[in-house]
């Protein structure tokens, strides 16, 4: 690639601010300029927002902040219900640590949030990003903000090649160097916007950035290059089954998982054990119980974070009667209010689909809720 080499002048908080006013992003968490920041809907959204896309995030949010309006309403409500709202959006740890945080600052803290990082960063679920942004946008703290966009603009402006996450720590100096003590939250925000709409990963529209008189990256043409991303690590593949049991009455079989572990307290198919690889050939000796379980053709997969799950799913019909604990038998018709994670839906659309044709599995059909633009 021909490197092009020009004087690049410092980056100002006010042209990124100035482009903010401008082009700022309508999102259900934001708030009209000048409008109070209400702690709770930015700590709820910044939750959400963890390995989250925007769009995936904005129509949970939406929902949450409709039936539980405040933290002592959310702090009150059943846990298994905050995970059923949950559903869907994935890495379900969030979600109890939202409900743990929402007791303690209801509880503990008279349902005020800390004002300062260093308190933010004792809740439960926030971490050193989240903290950055609730003291910037909810209480106007002159604190750093750093998520994925923000650490690929940072490492543009400033031609930090160091691979990551070694960058990090530079990363993140750079930034709280560059936070202004007039409207630290909206600097946050208008650099994640920055992130996500013209410095983007792919082909960043570097003409309309506010601050490309000021990187490095584009200086020398690298943009794309940069930040440099550490070789992705293969997801090994674990291989599971899914069981499926229906009663002569129109009636399935749901199970509550333990409370801890992966897909902790959600509601959803009977799984064979998901901290291990279980042979299909052997994953009948996991089925609640004995019955003439049907194999049912072809596989679900899903991808965690840190594995590919194949699952083998099997079915079984006019079962006479079952209970353990943890287990109830809910009406087909009733599916859309169970709260299953993705994998389970997966699964269960795939039994449903072979015992009840194409149209049964809409019954369990993904969320898809549409966020506000």
């Amino acid at each position: 690639m021909s490197q092009r080499r020009r004087e690049t002048k410092t980056p100002h908080s006010d042209a990124l601010l100035a482009w903010y006013d401008r082009h700022r992003r309508r999102l259900p968490w934001r708030l009209a300029p000048g409008e109070p920041a209400d702690p709770y809907r930015t700590w709820l959204s910044e939750i959400m927002l963890q390995q989250t896309t925007v769009a995936a995030a904005g129509p949970y949010f939406e929902a949450f902040v409709a039936r539980w309006p405040t933290v002592e309403a959310l702090a009150e409500a059943p846990l298994e219900e905050v995970l059923s709202e949950w559903a869907g959006l994935g890495y379900y740890a969030r979600a109890r640590n939202l409900h743990a945080c929402a007791q303690v600052v209801a509880t503990d803290l008279g349902g005020a949030f800390p004002d300062d990082e260093a308190g933010l960063l004792k809740l439960p679920g926030v971490g050193p990003y989240t903290a950055g942004a609730i003291a910037a946008i909810a209480f106007n703290r002159q604190a750093a903000a750093v998520d994925g966009n923000v650490e690929r603009v940072i490492a543009r402006v400033y031609g930090i090649d160091a691979p990551m996450p070694h960058a990090k720590a530079e990363i993140r100096l750079r930034t709280q160097a560059l936070v202004p003590a007039d409207r630290p939250g909206d600097f946050a925000q208008a650099l994640m916007d920055l992130g996500a709409t013209l410095c983007t990963p792919k082909r960043p529209a570097c003409a309309l950035c506010p601050w490309d008189d000021a990187c490095v990256a584009h200086a020398q043409g690298i943009e794309e290059s940069l930040p440099v991303k550490a070789a992705k690590k293969d997801r090994p593949l674990r291989r599971g089954a899914a069981f499926w049991a229906e009663r002569g009455n129109g009636t399935v079989l749901i199970e509550k998982r333990p409370p801890k572990g992966l897909l902790g307290g959600m509601d959803g198919v009977w799984l064979t054990p998901l901290g291990r690889d279980v042979d299909p050939a052997e994953a009948r000796a996991h089925a609640p119980f004995k019955e003439r379980w049907h194999r049912v053709a072809g596989e679900v997969e899903h991808v965690f974070t840190h594995f590919r799950l194949r699952l083998t799913v099997f079915t079984a019909t006019d079962v006479t009667s079952f209970a353990a604990p943890g287990t109830r038998w809910v009406a087909r018709s009733d599916l859309p209010g169970v709260g299953m994670p993705t994998v389970m839906r997966k699964a269960a659309a795939h039994a449903l689909r072979a015992l009840h044709g194409p149209d049964a599995e809409k019954l369990v059909a993904l969320r898809r809720r549409r966020a506000r633009t």
